[in-house]
């Protein structure tokens, strides 16, 4: 008997469609618990609809990584991540060749009595024994939509490396000699994070719209805790933002991020604080500045100044 199957069935999952405006967005960012200043809701809006990589620049635990996971997580897309770090290269980022799989086939192919050296050569040269990386992966499209490219910590790789990505970034598309040139059908949505702890070359960022992710203000990140800290007393809140905001005036070897400033609120909120006291404060320092420098600094009667601004100002709010 004939089977008959729905118009549907063959249809492939319908895409999560882009932002057509800043204010889409924002929104879009908003739906999962990330709080963006209009200028970055801009920035990335601009990066979707020009198709152009969005180069975000910052301190440590300012939520440039938390971008490219929100945008895979809200349209539905793959994401694709390169972790930088020095050393990185072509075999670890790009693609490399099977070497045991291509060993072994040659010595199927001697058993086997097969002397065609150019076919072996071209055989055990072909995708099948391609191993690919994470930017290979990222010129694949999945369900047919583009994934989502993060390429990590940017700075923490060496400069030739930059130099390799320039034909992703212009054409996204890589070169293989063995095989020639694989371009992307679609090209993926890529978010290019760096803590600054070196210059990125020109020649990479003219291939990128670039945005500056700064510390949020107290409004902000007041709104930040609220939807990452939900359980989190109100005062207890609204207190630790303004401790934060204070403590990034300070001449510190490493400012609290927000990841920081997170972390901390659910420590405190574990230790079932309603309010922040003095003790507390120096107890619970290590998750929030990470170098023992700062904690001797700000812990005691720096800790205890700051404290009793921070009354003082919410009680005169």
């Amino acid at each position: 008997m004939r089977a008959f199957l729905s118009p549907g069935f063959f249809a492939l999952k319908e895409m999560v469609k882009l932002p057509k405006s800043i204010d889409d967005t924002a929104t879009l960012l908003a739906r999962a618990d990330y709080v963006a200043e209009r200028s970055l809701a801009t920035a990335l809006f601009l990066a979707l609809k020009m198709e152009r990589p969005l180069f975000l620049e910052g301190e440590a635990g300012v939520g440039k990584t938390e971008i490219a996971k929100v945008l895979a997580s809200t349209l539905e897309r793959k994401l694709v991540r390169l972790q930088c770090y020095e050393g990185l290269d072509i075999s670890s980022a790009v693609y490399e060749w099977n070497y045991p799989r291509q060993m072994i086939e040659i010595r199927l192919a001697e058993a086997s009595g097969k002397t065609d050296r150019k076919k072996l050569g071209h055989d055990i040269f072909s995708a099948e024994f391609l191993i690919k990386r994470p930017l290979l992966q990222a010129l694949e499209a999945s369900d047919g939509a583009a994934p989502v490219l993060l390429i990590d910590e940017l700075d923490r790789t060496d400069e030739p490396f930059e130099a390799y990505l320039l034909e992703v970034l212009s054409e996204f598309q890589v070169s293989i000699p063995e095989l020639g040139t694989i371009k992307a059908d679609k090209p993926p949505i890529v978010i290019i994070t760096s803590n600054r702890t070196r210059e990125i070359h020109d020649a990479v960022k003219r291939r990128c719209l670039y945005h500056w992710v700064d510390y949020p203000d107290a409004v902000r990140e007041l709104d930040i805790l609220r939807r990452k800290a939900p359980g989190a007393a109100e005062r207890l809140s609204r207190e630790i933002v303004a401790f934060v905001q204070r403590l990034r005036k300070m001449d510190l070897f490493k400012l609290p991020g927000v990841a920081e400033t997170i972390d901390w609120t659910k420590a405190l909120v574990a230790l079932d604080q309603l309010a922040l006291d003095p003790d507390t404060v120096n107890d619970t320092l290590g998750a929030l500045l990470k170098y023992q420098d700062d904690i001797s600094r700000v812990r005691g009667s720096e800790a205890a100044r700051l404290l009793s601004e921070v009354r003082a100002e919410i009680a005169n709010a």
